[in-house]
């Protein structure tokens, strides 16, 4: 079934999901910073994002014939992954979050949600005058 939307906005839904997730998971870390014996976690979703959209690890399409296309994104097949720290601080009785860490990664989520949400707003903006405009 044809969609109103097209794969790239899945795309950068998918991704803002993860971002959020992300969010939250730094959030919870930063928020038992001083409770012992709690391990940091982090999200990667990266690779796998990269897996789904047939890409390698440098980002470009891998192809096996120069006349096939890559697959269109499907949402359904990427995941995110929760990794927990396992290597504990050298300090005796502090707990392994690091906060310069999380803030540095509190700020650049923040960066690459507000991108992808300004994004949307421009393909939603678009989709918004093409329907002003009758199609044309």
């Amino acid at each position: 079934m044809k969609s109103l939307f097209s794969d790239h906005i899945d795309l950068t839904a998918k991704v803002l999901d993860f971002q959020l997730q992300r969010q939250n998971i730094v959030s919870a870390n930063l928020a038992n910073i001083n409770t012992p014996g709690y391990k940091a976690r982090t999200l990667e979703f990266e690779k796998d994002l990269q897996a789904a959209l047939g890409l390698s690890e440098a980002g470009a399409v891998a192809r096996t014939h120069p006349n096939h296309f890559p697959l269109p994104f499907s949402a359904g097949q990427t995941e995110a992954e929760v990794t927990r720290s396992l290597t504990p601080r050298v300090v005796q009785g502090l707990d392994n979050v690091d906060l310069d860490a999380e803030m540095a990664a509190m700020a650049k989520n923040n960066l690459i949600y507000n991108t992808l949400a300004t994004v949307l707003q421009k393909n939603f903006a678009g989709m918004k005058q093409r329907i002003a405009d009758g199609g044309k």
